[in-house]
């Protein structure tokens, strides 16, 4: 600490002995305890010329800075409003040290004076727990980037430091700077309030500009990791020049200034956000002039959103909308008379000591300078101003609390600054209906204003638009805006403009924002809230049209009872079922007959009742398939059909055998007999056919499934599983070989006596099946739908009904309408009339 100290000692030496003193009343109040303040009555945005040499810049030669002034004005006020009340600090006298810093020029020799004690020492000490310095409390400045300079010192005393414009988020950190208080939001809030006034406008697309020093870079850096993953796109960013101090244009400024403007030109973007002071504005809002450059939203940020020397330039309305971003303005009764009231010098008040002058305390021409502006200053509400304002009463009442004050009188003990520190961090009052206390990182949570600038005298100059309130992150009360455009319609700043419903993004560029819309196809929509650059795809039981943002559930189909094709079919097997019980009763009763022997006898009876059952497992096609209407299908509808299939198979074989065979073959023949052949062979057949069903049960699956109907996507039919066609074919081979051989044989027999000659009849009925199912699976492999749930069941009773009538429909003729010919002697005369015949 003691080398620390010792440098300071001898700077602070060296600027008062430079230092050239000027006596002012308006910057001297005396008082039992001093506030300092840090106002920028001059600017110079370059000002740096002073640091090649060892002297303090002489602020007076800069330009005049109307709102320095005013803000300097409004601690005044505050001090002579409380010094004259008499229920703050009753018997207490409030003073005042104000100096111009002339924005960042003039940081230091302040800070030093404001440290040191009355005699202009600042001794080296081991503990300045016990130190008084020469004010309680400093007010400013407004700059981040002094604000900064002046909390480095100020905080290795824990001098109490409210800054009232400086928005830098670096001030927070209370590790580094312990003793700063602010009566601002800073710059996240600030340009959140900013990010939600574009998306309330729905502006995408801008462009932003910032000053060549810490607060352009700072401020840009927080908007660009604000906007990062955001719907809001930079177009180009650009750095403004930094003007002389005589604000001359150079050559390379000027043609940095026209390679800006032409870019504004050329970009699409509608909406320029500037980061920079006010002065290094001039030249760039000139060139714009120059160039007529119209028809864009300028956002301000709070450094030149009030500016009055820039709202003097009502050329500037020509260029576009203005918005600003500054604190909420608040009215502060009596301010607008004391800041244009010509200073009255007067000598220190009796019950102090005298003060010494410091430099750059003199202001020749701010009051006839504020003058002119009177217009703009003058309307109701004041941005800014009550920043000042509340920071004094916030130090008056920590005072009040110190100092242990009553209703009359106060306690007037020593004020050390670390104590007022403490007591500033607890206040918590109410001043002209706003609720003043410090949250943690030592803000002032005010609501921020967004303004626009006006150039109707009837009207305020910033004509307030909308609220930002930093405790809820929301933009509220937003009013209409007069826009600078023929039909007083929003501005357009987008890259791309927004996609109809049901249309994803496709980027174009680097830029999110820039993007061409595609509809989304059939059967896929569009769910902005998680992707709006991708389809998703329907569920597999719903669909969408072409452009939609959502699906519905398709139409489920499968074979309905009230349906005509169902009617049909369903009458057709009740028919089938019909006539079969009618032949099964009739070859009961005429069993012993020839004509029901000659048929096959007892296997007759074989066939006619799986026929029976089949007919009556129609309706396991009719309705949404079911796993037991799916077994039923696959397993005892194919088996009572292979059954039949077999049983005419033999019978086929059995009379070419009868016939040709026998006198060939009598042993073959009398094994046959013997050991029943056709039975046998038709239990083989039958467990053949298990043992197909069975591989084809455990290959595929038997639960109903839902497929789309690939000519119309809006329709899912149900169907047993999703390889029927396969496992149909599978399942039928077996039966279309039988069909082939029981049809050659069929046909070897051609020539057999006609009472015994069956052979166009079987012919006819396997060909009808082969030919039909063949038809029926090749239907399958290129459609699917009900319509082969239909034609399937369709097929199956009508070869059904070619079995029950067309094998046993003409014996059944000859049994009820000849009975003469179902004799045996008529039998017997058939066959030796063959006989006679082949000798």
């Amino acid at each position: 600490m003691g080398p620390q100290a010792r440098a300071v000692c001898s700077l602070f030496f060296l600027m008062q002995v430079l230092g050239e003193p000027a006596e002012s009343s308006e910057f001297h109040l005396a008082g039992d305890y001093l506030l300092g303040g840090l106002f920028t009555l001059h600017a110079n945005v370059k000002g740096i010329v002073h640091l090649d040499f060892l002297q303090v810049p002489k602020c007076k030669e800069y330009e005049t800075k109307v709102l320095g002034y005013n803000l300097m004005q409004a601690m005044r006020f505050a001090v002579e409003e409380i010094n004259n009340h008499s229920s703050l600090l009753p018997g207490v006298l409030l003073g005042y040290e104000l100096v111009d810093i002339c924005y960042i020029s003039n940081n230091v020799q302040p800070v030093l004076y404001f440290l040191a004690q009355e005699d202009d020492f600042l001794p080296i000490q081991e503990d300045y727990s016990q130190y008084r310095p020469r004010v309680v409390a400093v007010i400013g400045p407004d700059s981040s980037e002094s604000a900064m300079t002046v909390a480095n010192f100020l905080s290795l005393f824990l001098l109490p430091q409210i800054t009232y414009a400086a928005i830098t988020d670096e001030l927070r950190d209370k590790l580094r700077f312990p003793a700063v208080l602010r009566t601002v939001s800073g710059a996240s809030h600030q340009i959140e309030a900013m990010v939600q006034l574009m998306l309330h406008f729905h502006w995408n697309w801008i462009i932003v500009l910032v000053s060549s020093d810490n607060y352009g870079r700072d401020n840009s850096q927080i908007l660009n990791e604000r906007l990062a993953g955001s719907d809001i796109c930079i177009a180009f960013q650009e750095a403004l020049p930094t003007p002389q101090p005589n604000q001359v244009v150079t050559p390379q400024e000027r043609e940095h200034l026209e390679t800006i403007v032409d870019k504004l030109q050329q970009s699409s973007a509608r909406v320029v956000v500037l980061f920079s002071p006010d002065l290094a504005l001039h030249n760039f809002f000139g060139e714009v002039l120059r160039r007529n450059f119209s028809g864009v939203v300028w956002i301000a940020s709070e450094s030149w959103a009030i500016d009055p020397v820039l709202h003097n330039l009502t050329e500037l309305r020509r260029t576009g909308t203005f918005l600003g971003i500054t604190t909420q303005s608040v009215l502060i009764p009596g301010f607008d008379e004391f800041r244009l009231r010509r200073a009255q010098a007067g000598k220190p008040a009796s019950n102090t000591t005298g003060v010494k002058a410091t430099c750059n305390q003199e202001c020749d021409t701010c009051l006839d300078t504020t003058m002119s502006f009177n217009t703009i200053l003058t309307f109701p509400g004041e941005f800014m101003v009550y920043n000042v304002y509340s920071a004094v009463y916030a130090v008056a009442h920590a005072l009040h609390s110190l100092l242990g004050c009553s209703r009359t009188n106060c306690s007037k003990e020593v004020v050390y600054p670390w104590q007022l520190l403490q007591e500033l961090k607890k206040v918590n009052f109410t001043l002209l209906g706003h609720q003043i206390f410090f949250d943690q990182e030592g803000d002032l949570p005010m609501p921020i204003e967004v303004i626009q600038w006006q150039w109707n005298e009837s009207r305020s100059p910033f004509q307030s638009i909308a609220f930002y309130h930093p405790t809820e992150r929301l933009l509220k009360d937003v009013d209409k805006v007069s826009w600078h455009t023929p039909d007083d319609s929003i501005p357009v700043s987008m890259c791309s403009k927004d996609c109809q419903a049901g249309q994803k993004k496709k980027a174009v560029g680097i830029h999110t924002c820039c993007f061409e819309c595609l509809d989304c196809p059939a059967g896929t929509f569009l769910n902005k809230t998680a992707d709006e650059f991708d389809c998703q795809p329907c569920p597999s039981n719903q669909w969408s049209h072409k452009k939609h943002t959502s699906c519905f559930k398709r139409q489920l189909t499968f074979l309905q009872w009230h349906e005509a094709s169902t009617i049909i079919v369903t009458m057709l097997a009740a028919l089938g079922y019909l006539c079969t019980l009618a032949i099964l009763i009739i070859f009961w009763k005429h069993f012993q007959t020839p004509v029901v022997r000659s048929a096959g006898g007892p296997m007759c009876f074989l066939m006619l009742i799986p026929l029976l059952v089949t007919y009556t497992l129609v309706p396991v096609y009719i309705g949404p398939p079911t796993v037991m209407t799916c077994l039923c299908r696959q397993v005892l509808f194919t088996l009572c059909f292979t059954i039949c299939i077999s049983c005419i198979t033999v019978r086929s074989f059995q009379i070419v055998c009868i016939f040709k065979m026998a006198s060939r073959l009598p042993r073959a023949y009398g094994y046959w007999v013997r050991y029943h052949g056709p039975y046998l062979f038709v239990a083989f057949i039958t467990m053949l056919k298990v043992v197909i069903v069975a591989v084809s049960l455990l290959i595929t699956n038997v639960s109903p499934t839902a497929r789309a109907d690939p000519d119309d996507p809006k329709i899912m039919f149900i169907s047993c599983n999703p390889n029927y066609r396969k496992g149909l074919l599978f399942n039928t081979s077996l039966d279309l070989v039988l069909s082939v051989v029981s049809f050659s044989f069929a046909y070897m027999g051609k020539e057999l006596p006609t009472n015994y000659n069956e052979a166009k009849f079987i012919t006819f009925c396997m060909i009808f099946y082969f030919a039909s199912y063949v038809s029926l699976c090749t239907f399958m492999s290129v459609y699917e739908g009900v319509l082969v749930t239909i034609l399937d069941l369709l097929v199956t009773v009508l070869n059904l009904l070619g079995i029950s009538l067309g094998y046993f429909g003409p014996k059944c003729y000859m049994i009820l309408f000849y009975p003469e010919r179902n004799t045996a002697a008529y039998f017997n005369s058939m066959i030796q009339g063959y006989t006679v015949g082949r000798d």
